[in-house]
């Protein structure tokens, strides 16, 4: 299985990557990773109780890659610590993405879930808005 290791300021947490539900997304994420693109960029959204959301090269949410990937939803649950592509419409995922601080069934069904946080989400409920993304290691 193809894992994130995502280090930021705060601390370190990991990431299942799930090709088998998002193959684009994945592949998409994976390529941003290694081409360091991830590397200084801001969480610009934190929502208690809801989710954490980075991805975006200007650190104000209206940024991403230059390019656009298609949805993939499905139905695996919006849990604890599920990782989807942030989108302000259909099929506009590019580079933001979020994990969720609690579960979000309403998600299911409307955004690309493309991971599941395996180790340290005690990190990413420490995140607040302006923290860092160090790096991203796929694995």
């Amino acid at each position: 299985m193809r894992s994130a290791r995502i280090s930021t300021n705060r601390g370190e947490f990991h990431v299942d990557l799930l090709p088998e539900t998002a193959p684009r997304a994945v592949s998409n994420f994976s390529g941003l990773a290694m081409a360091n693109f991830y590397d200084g960029v801001v969480f610009h959204r934190v929502v208690p109780g809801f989710v954490v959301q980075t991805g975006c090269p200007r650190g104000d949410g209206f940024g991403g890659p230059g390019w656009t990937i298609p949805d993939e939803v499905s139905a695996v649950p919006y849990v604890e610590g599920a990782v989807g592509m942030a989108r302000g419409d259909w099929d506009t995922g590019g580079s933001q993405w979020f994990v969720t601080t609690s579960p979000q069934p309403h998600l299911v069904g409307d955004y690309t879930l493309f991971g599941q946080v395996t180790y340290g989400m005690e990190v990413v409920l420490t995140l607040e808005q302006g923290d860092q993304v160090l790096d991203v290691i796929i694995e």
